[in-house]
């Protein structure tokens, strides 16, 4: 059948099983918001460019399918630059779709033109511009088969106007993408196999260090019996949270800058570390020069450029976890390592502060007050969708998440803004579920647009804004490192429950522990969305904390003072 090219791509968008997209109309797409009108696909209308992208984004990683999004060229593709960004370092199947200008004007500097293809190459898995209708098809369907394969990663589609406005013979069939073929020669060779067979059956204080990839593969089931067969402990970096579940006794909480003290010291005297779909960064590292100088180290994933990038490997296993642990675990030996994990409970101590059900209540609310209390009222089994800072940490320490893409969070990128729009992709990615919003009240006032978007959408979000009058993080560290000089920190914020009011949101303020409790449970109890502004403890800070450049075992530990009592360290 003859359709346009705008016609074309709406239909190649139900074909591949595209429900909801996120997008803003403009001149040089608006003959796909035309055909829009016509199509069985629900268009959600965001603020900014920018939040259709972390909505796309946030979409992708609660469901595990490819989110789109849509926007017009020059600032309207630029604003999505940002997003695309976060879903490039934290592998996120993401197919952004821009209006260009017609082919014809391409290189004249007409009105809103811009190669938004040669500003997205560094930070797309791939893109391209399509000038013909007969072309579309194809490079949409290629979109999302390379966004969601090997390692996934953000695809941008730009589609010139006369594209979108001229007809083409649909066939989609005919349509299939041309894609080279995969190299069929095997990831590792026998040698690398065996050799990392030995060393797990061979070492006396191994550890695992789980990350992102195994969620992305599928390979949670598998992942938790390799983990009982093998009986070793799991650290976690932060977007691996929830790829086994917290509740594991094997499970010993997050690693890296703000994990938890006993997990990097086990990371610094284990003698051998097994790394599943993750890729050693700088912020789960430390310094790489101290970094586990005494562990042999087996890495497991499936881009072959993150093997020995950061660290120096033993054996590397490149490919999909999932195919990769099936074959390792026959071959495990399964062995106590009693001493091992005697080990790391002595050096737990009674740090597990973090597990208890309740925390001291000294007159003052702290951030883990209201992150323990949301995860005690949901009972754990929220999605929750942090933005980026003092709050992100607590929230890995404080929420203990079974599930896995249970956290959403921007982890590669640390975008603040990204919360508030990431969770209203979730929440069409996941409809049943109850999602969260944890944010700072610096983050949040990036993206509080999209409260409008929420609103227009009629969907259900419980939001939580950590709010303490600073930029938190940077605080911390200008606290640490800069003797308390506070430049360009200090907050100014609206009443954010006003606010709230203002764009027919239920709004709320908590300045006390008691009333937490009570407000959180009137916001689930409450069948629209809900805004939570709670004021918490002004400088409080993130323990542990090792500092950039030192080494993991270097961690700044909470001082004995009086926050101990209601805190994270003692």
């Amino acid at each position: 059948m003859k359709l346009t090219g705008a016609e074309i791509l709406c239909e190649s968008l139900t074909r591949l099983g595209v429900k909801d997209l996120f997008g803003y109309p403009g001149g040089a797409i608006l003959p796909v918001y035309d055909a829009l009108g016509k199509s069985k696909l629900h268009h959600v209308l965001v603020r900014h460019e920018q939040g259709a992208t972390h909505m796309a984004d946030g979409y992708a990683r609660a469901s595990g399918n490819v989110g789109v999004a849509m926007a017009t060229s020059g600032p309207g593709a630029t604003n999505m630059v940002t997003g695309i960004a976060t879903a490039m370092l934290d592998s996120s199947p993401v197919v952004c779709i821009t209006g260009q200008v017609s082919s014809k004007l391409l290189g004249s500097d007409a009105f809103q033109e811009i190669d938004i293809t040669g500003i997205t190459m560094p930070i797309t898995k791939h893109n391209v511009i399509v000038s013909r209708a007969e072309d579309i098809a194809r490079s949409v369907r290629e979109a999302f088969v390379i966004a969601n394969t090997g390692r996934p990663g953000p695809v941008l589609v730009d589609i010139t106007k006369d594209a979108q406005q001229a007809s083409a013979e649909f066939d989609w069939d005919a349509a299939v993408p041309k894609l080279p073929v995969k190299r069929k020669q095997k990831s590792y060779d026998q040698a690398e196999f065996d050799r990392a067979v030995e060393l797990l059956n061979t070492a006396k204080r191994p550890l695992i260090l789980a990350g992102h990839g195994i969620m992305v593969s599928g390979a949670t089931k598998k992942f938790a019996e390799f983990v009982k067969a093998a009986n070793i402990p799991v650290a976690m970096t932060l977007l691996g949270i929830g790829c086994f579940p917290a509740d594991e006794k094997l499970n010993l909480g997050m690693m890296g800058m703000h994990g938890e003290a006993w997990v990097n010291h086990a990371i610094q005297e284990a003698d051998l570390l097994i790394a599943v779909g993750m890729r050693f960064d700088d912020r789960v590292t430390g310094d790489l020069r101290t970094y586990a100088k005494t562990a042999r180290k087996i890495h497991i994933e499936i881009d072959r450029s993150e093997i020995n990038k950061n660290v120096p490997v033993d054996a590397a296993l490149v490919g999909d976890a999932r195919e990769i642990l099936e074959q390792l675990e026959p071959h495990i030996v399964s062995r106590e390592h009693g001493d091992w994990l005697a080990r790391i409970a002595e050096m737990k101590g009674d740090s597990a502060v973090r597990d208890i059900q309740s925390l001291p209540d000294n007159g003052h609310l702290y951030a883990a007050h209201v992150i323990n209390d949301i995860w005690k009222e949901t009972n754990g089994n929220a999605i929750v969708v942090t933005d980026v800072g003092q709050h992100q940490m607590w929230e890995a320490q404080y929420y203990h998440h079974n599930a896995p893409r249970s956290l959403i969070t921007s982890g590669g990128l640390g975008t603040m803004g990204f919360a508030l729009p990431a969770a209203i992709g979730a929440k069409f990615a996941k409809p049943d579920s109850e999602v969260w919003v944890v944010a700072g009240d610096g983050g949040f006032q990036m993206t509080m647009c999209e409260l409008a978007t929420i609103v227009q959408e009629k969907i259900n979000i419980k939001i939580a804004i950590v709010n303490n009058g600073f930029l938190g993080m940077v605080r911390q560290w200008q606290e640490f490192f800069y003797d308390k000089r506070y430049v360009a920190t200090p907050l100014v914020a609206p009443d954010f429950a006003a606010l709230a009011n203002a764009f027919g949101i239920r709004g709320e303020r908590v300045s006390n522990r008691t009333d937490s409790i009570n407000t959180i449970r009137g916001a689930r109890e409450y069948r629209e969305s809900v805004l939570i502004d709670f004021r918490v403890e002004q400088e409080d800070s993130v323990y542990p904390m090792v500092p950039a450049g030192k080494g993991l075992h270097e961690m700044i530990r909470r001082p004995n003072n009086p926050l101990v009592e209601t805190a994270t360290e003692p």
